[in-house]
């Protein structure tokens, strides 16, 4: 099994340190974008976590279910409102199976990268086609990497500075890995997290559907269809099985 990253210590303080991903801008566009692919169908959740997406969307009458590697994370989730209408599997969404079919599967807020190598997340891609009934798609929300703010040289840049958080990005270009490091003022402590994500481009993932037998339906820079241009910071892309 990948090493679990997102323990307990993680776990009890993700809402608290990240407020702006619960907030109704972050959440409703993604809940009404994947309710209207997933339709009457049910939808698979990779990487289901506190259940920030899955809650909402199962309150919009679709069928969620989940897999994620942290039992941690997924006891939040059991906590909240809701709970009970989502069954989830703890494991490695590359090779973990659960039984049926879907509509829909998706992985948000960057959780690709969660898979450090690139066979893990061409494996990822084929579990789900083996998921997915025909015509289903497969949706991926991630960032594009911000090599261009590198200076030359530099191997790393900062994404969050602010008098409690500051967040920088360690780029490794030669195994495409990136190291996410955080450090949070709290009640006069300092509080730390750093874990290696493999950062990957559109038209990587374009290939590794294609290995895995869909292709690209939609890109999009937001889950409220902005268009997709060289100057988009992150994308939402659809995969439809045939």
């Amino acid at each position: 099994m990948p090493k679990n990253y997102f323990d307990e210590r993680v776990a009890e303080a993700y809402e608290a340190r990240w407020p702006e991903l619960f907030a109704p801008a972050a959440v409703e566009p993604a809940v009404d974008f994947l309710a209207e692919l997933a339709a009457s169908g049910a939808a698979l959740e990779l990487g289901i976590g506190t259940g920030r997406i899955a809650l909402p969307l199962s309150r919009r009458g679709v069928r969620v279910r989940g897999i994620d590697l942290s039992p941690e994370m997924v006891a939040q989730l059991q906590k909240k409102d809701g709970a009970d209408m989502v069954e989830v599997t703890i494991g490695d969404f590359t090779t973990t199976r659960v039984d049926g079919t879907f509509k829909l599967a998706y992985l948000v807020l960057n959780t690709i990268t969660n898979l450090t190598t690139q066979d893990a997340q061409v494996e990822c891609f084929r579990n789900v086609a083996a998921h997915l009934e025909p015509g289903g798609c497969f949706v991926i929300e991630v960032y594009i990497p911000e090599l261009r703010r590198l200076p030359p040289g530099e191997t790393f840049h900062a994404f969050t500075v602010t008098p409690t958080h500051l967040g920088f990005e360690e780029y490794d270009v030669a195994t495409q890995i990136a190291y996410s490091h955080h450090y949070w003022i709290a009640d006069g402590r300092l509080e730390t997290f750093s874990a290696p994500f493999r950062y990957v481009w559109p038209s990587e993932l374009d290939l590794m559907a294609r290995l895995a037998g869909m292709n690209l339906r939609e890109r999009w820079s937001s889950w409220t269809r902005e268009p997709f241009t060289s100057e988009s910071r992150s994308h939402v892309s659809v995969w439809e099985k045939p």
